[in-house]
């Protein structure tokens, strides 16, 4: 018998670790290849994990509700085959990965610590050694190490007793430290605000508990907010043509091809478009070098009543008004379905974030790391303007609102861009523009 390892997978751009929500096997089932092991969770996608080999589960390294880095080992499947020198060798490999510490000699088994476990107790001065794990047989858990740190009665090494603690300048430095185009996230730091905050629970209050999904959006958020230094621009869009249009079309669009024609597609079409003629903002930072993607993949924010993801149109500069309408709604529909996949997540190069649809006028969105620019469309609403005759008329009005990462693009690039998907959309009409 051979001992092989299931990791957790890279589920989506930019995710670098996901949450175990549901165990789909139990120690000693057998599974084929391809069956599903685990649902995961992640600020981007739900998704089953298969298993890539036949054989019988030998231990289950995560439990529900655990949160563990993109690599990191969830669980070891007993595989028939090979001599028995290859299993042996195979089985101590295994051993040599996790085993980092032992336990008290009356425990007497080997103490086993995942990679996210070793991290926080190094970041904090923990010792293992005198924290009792509530995993199976005795395991310690990342839950385990988050309620200490929580609680304050950390027991921490001998050889760091001595020094004084001063977490919010360790933490810091340790932030500071990280290559910016590192695949580590602002976790840690999050962690440690979290630990901080000593919120008192009145009569009446509410306590909702943090979903592993909602954890990983506010690690990315905040990553994002951490290390992109955000600028902000806006600009206003006659849309009175494109309204005009789209409106003329819309019922029998509906009845001849089964879904909606929404302004939204006009909007990611024209995004496009000016994404090919200025290259510069579809780009992505990465340390020593900037990016520039050749694809044009427009990732479209779609929310969920607790949470928000971000599935991606491929090549969306080379499909029609059309075809664009047709992938908005399939994507929204496997989201809100709980069908997305991982791959519906991947190749994201700038984000177009539909804010008008819940009524807002003006908004600053959060790049949507690690690329270098988001576009909120807001909501199309009838507003007097002076014309070039200097006469007052009702038109309507949308403001397109801009975040832009700093370290990439310029206020003066930014600018131009917008001007051009301001004169794509301005110019939209029946005689114009084509949506086959």
């Amino acid at each position: 018998m051979v001992i092989e390892q299931i990791k957790m997978p890279q589920l989506g751009e930019s995710v670098t670790e996901g949450t175990i929500s549901k165990w789909l096997v139990s120690v000693g089932d057998k599974v084929n290849k391809y069956d599903p092991l685990a649902e995961v969770m992640t600020d981007k996608v739900n998704a089953e994990i298969p298993s890539s080999f036949a054989g019988t589960i030998k231990e289950l390294i995560a439990e529900d509700g655990d949160t563990l880095a993109v690599g990191e080992i969830i669980c070891t499947i007993e595989v028939e085959g090979g001599n028995a020198e290859a299993a042996a060798v195979s089985e101590t490999k295994t051993e040599a990965a996790e085993t980092v510490a032992i336990t008290p000699a009356e425990q007497g088994n080997k103490a086993r610590y995942s990679p996210a476990v070793l991290k926080i107790s190094q970041e904090h001065g923990i010792d293992l050694t005198q924290v009792a794990g509530t995993g199976a047989g005795g395991r310690i858990t990342r839950k385990d190490l988050l309620k200490l740190i929580e609680s304050g009665n950390i027991p921490i090494e001998h050889s760091r007793k001595e020094v004084p603690k001063q977490p919010e300048v360790r933490l810091t430095a340790v932030q500071e430290t990280v290559p910016a185009a590192s695949t580590q996230s602002a976790a840690p730091v999050n962690k440690q605000a979290a630990a901080d905050v000593n919120i008192p629970v009145e009569v009446g209050d509410i306590e909702i508990p943090v979903t592993g999904i909602r954890k990983a959006i506010a690690a990315n958020m905040l990553r994002s907010k951490h290390e992109a230094p955000h600028a902000w621009t806006m600009i206003e869009v006659d849309a009175t043509n494109l309204v005009e249009y789209r409106n003329s079309l819309k019922d029998e669009f509906k009845k001849k091809e089964g879904f909606n024609l929404t302004f939204f597609a006009f909007f990611v079409k024209a995004v496009a478009l000016a994404l090919k003629e200025f290259p510069q903002i579809n780009s992505m930072w990465a340390g020593d070098k900037i990016i520039q993607k050749k694809d044009i993949n427009i990732s479209i924010a779609v929310a969920t009543d607790d949470a928000l993801f971000v599935p991606v149109i491929k090549q969306a500069d080379e499909k029609t008004i059309k075809g664009i309408a047709r992938e908005i709604s399939e994507l929204a529909v496997k989201v809100r379905s709980g069908k997305l996949r991982a791959e519906d997540m991947q190749g994201g190069t700038f984000t177009v974030n539909n804010t008008g649809s819940f009524g807002s006028v003006q908004s600053q969105g959060i790049i949507n790391y690690p690329q270098a620019a988001i576009l909120q469309v807001e909501s199309i609403i009838k507003r007097p303007v002076v014309m070039n005759n200097n006469m007052i008329a009702i038109r309507d009005m949308v403001n397109l609102c801009m975040s832009l990462d700093h370290r990439v693009l310029d206020g003066l690039i930014c600018g131009r861009f917008l001007q051009r998907v301001k004169e794509i959309l301005e110019n939209t009409s029946k005689s114009t523009t084509s949506i086959y």
